[in-house]
């Protein structure tokens, strides 16, 4: 495990993933994360989520985690929509940008090589527009059963596919040998995929935001945990997997961390917490 902090030009932005990352998979938030994120929150340093998670689910884990501040940024599903925290708006948010795609070709090639498989449609703000209905609580806010014209009839932002019967080894197979192309997808931990606007990534949002934000390339810092973080952990100056990570996403760091069950995400932030601080004496 190497946490060792690099040294930072000015004010970092932390980009951070949640499920695996700081939320344990039970969907337990420790004290050493909550304490450790509040703590380096409390710096000049601009601490982001960066998920794959709707924005109705996003929320909640940043008004855990004391995010929830007017003017701050949060990058939801996986790239496609930035929202701003604005409590004066009716939902407590504005969204900043969203990409879009049309997930027509893409949703009828997999049904095609998967028939039966449970398929979401993001609603921004809303929900999602599915074939069939999700266990709970796998997707946050309403789900409205449509009919299979209805449900790649609008541009999306993006897609979820899940496969009840498969395991992540059968799923992973299927989905590689399709060819899916028009579109960026990362494959999860069970039999879960999602589609995204080809080129958009949790990467391409946040290097939007350091750019709105003037931060500088070498003061980013990235931690995450599953295959839709890779892009993000190579933008980030320090990337760092957690423990857990299958081998790919450690390739793709930096350096590594100890394990969510070991709260290794507040080892790291605790490691640059002491090099901010260090720069401000």
């Amino acid at each position: 495990m190497d946490v060792t902090a690099r040294s930072f030009v000015g004010a970092p932005l932390i980009a951070l993933d949640v499920d695996g990352t700081i939320l344990h998979h039970d969907g337990h938030l420790s004290d050493q994360v909550r304490d450790a994120v509040r703590a380096l929150a409390a710096t000049p340093a601009q601490v982001m989520i960066a998920t794959g998670r709707s924005v109705l689910a996003t929320l909640p884990v940043l008004q855990d985690l004391d995010l929830l501040v007017d003017g701050s940024y949060a990058v939801c599903s996986n790239g496609a929509v930035t929202v701003v925290v604005d409590s004066a708006a009716a939902d407590g948010f504005r969204v900043h940008d969203v990409v879009t795609f049309d997930p027509r070709p893409a949703v009828e090639l997999v049904q095609q090589a998967l028939p039966g498989v449970l398929i979401a449609v993001e609603e921004v703000g809303r929900g999602f527009k599915v074939n069939e209905l999700f266990p709970e609580p796998e997707l946050s806010g309403e789900q409205r059963a449509v009919s299979a014209a209805e449900l790649v009839s609008t541009p999306a932002t993006r897609v979820t596919v899940r496969d009840l019967s498969a395991t992540p080894e059968e799923f992973a197979e299927v989905v590689e040998r399709i060819g899916l192309h028009g579109v960026n997808y990362a494959i999860g931990f069970s039999a879960w995929l999602d589609l995204a606007p080809e080129g958009v990534s949790k990467a391409s949002a946040l290097e939007h935001l350091r750019r709105v934000l003037r931060v500088e390339p070498s003061d980013t810092v990235a931690v995450g945990d599953q295959r839709n973080d890779l892009e993000m952990l190579h933008w980030a100056a320090w990337g760092v997997a957690m423990g857990q990570a299958p081998q790919d996403v450690v390739d793709a760091a930096d350096s590594s961390t100890g394990t969510v069950e070991e709260d290794g995400l507040a080892a790291v932030l605790d490691e640059v917490l002491a090099t901010v601080r260090l720069g401000r004496s």
